[in-house]
């Protein structure tokens, strides 16, 4: 350790296979002040598998203790130590721990570098047979059904192709939830245990995707799926009133999700406030009439 301020270094491992680890991470691994690891045992089994000892100091670091342990080795670079981030698999802070000590660090002026490394996210791009000019990440989706379907229903516009990642078990649940909300005729393509032994891609509709999964599917998951299309018709009323309820409900103001909706169709404001209008007093109409029959 040196007197002078130290470096961040995040560090891809395997997202599967241990012998697509980057030819730089044993030698990090080797050299490192301090090594904060997602997992302590796996980073024990890695280094078994490369052959390696770690020389400096390994400290656990992931969600639970994320925010507690970030001033701690923060104060280490402070201090001059090179510091090794590594996660379970594949890069830190893509939806693993990282981004507050990278932050923290950025702040202090502390150097932070990276050992490129696999990626979920961009293998199952690759694989997945849709468009990849253009893509989003969305992480895990909610835990719970309603809040999942809120979720869909704020990207069932979104125009670049997606990646989702699932716990198996949860898999036929998110699966029927997108049928549902971007249509089963959507295009995916489920990644399952990516490098490893039994790699398996199932791509398909939605819907048939769907059905696939109620029978049980193990492993770890990414699915990925197909923006949403123009299909160069015109949108009826009934649809940019959907979709104007889809950003109110997102929190939008009306006024605000009038302006984008219109803006994503290319149509006027006043014809899409027209048909919210219209709808409104339309079902204001029905309840009336509702009435009167009771």
């Amino acid at each position: 350790m040196t007197g002078t301020t130290g470096t961040l270094v995040l560090a891809g491992t395997p997202i599967g296979d241990v012998a697509d680890a980057p030819p730089r991470l044993a030698a990090e691994l080797e050299t490192a002040d301090v090594v904060a690891a997602e997992d302590t045992r796996r980073l024990r089994r890695l280094t078994q598998a490369l052959g390696i000892h770690t020389t400096g100091r390994v400290v656990s670091y992931f969600e639970g203790n994320e925010s507690a342990r970030t001033p701690e080795l923060v104060e280490a670079l402070a201090g001059g130590a090179r510091v090794l981030l590594v996660t379970d698999a594949g890069m830190p802070s893509v939806s693993d721990p990282g981004y507050r000590l990278v932050a923290a660090a950025v702040e202090q002026d502390i150097k932070v570098t990276a050992v490129p490394g696999p990626s979920a996210v961009l293998t199952a791009l690759a694989l997945s047979a849709l468009p990849v000019d253009r893509f989003c990440f969305e992480g895990f989706l909610p835990r719970k059904a309603g809040e999942r379907l809120g979720k869909l229903r704020e990207v069932a516009d979104e125009r670049r192709t997606m990646v989702f990642f699932e716990a198996p078990h949860r898999l036929d649940d998110t699966l029927a939830a997108m049928a549902e909300v971007f249509g089963a005729d959507r295009r995916a393509a489920v990644c399952r245990e990516l490098t490893k032994t039994y790699e398996e891609v199932k791509r398909g509709p939605l819907g048939e995707l769907a059905v696939w999964a109620a029978e049980g599917v193990r492993g770890e998951i990414t699915v990925v799926v197909e923006g949403a299309t123009d299909s160069g018709e015109a949108l009826d009323a009934a649809e940019l009133v959907r979709r104007v309820q889809v950003r109110e409900e997102a929190g939008e103001r009306r006024k605000e999700a009038i302006a984008a909706v219109a803006a994503d169709a290319g149509l006027p404001k006043r014809e899409v406030f027209d048909a919210v209008v219209a709808a409104k007093n339309a079902a204001r109409t029905g309840q009336e009439q509702g009435k009167g029959l009771t």
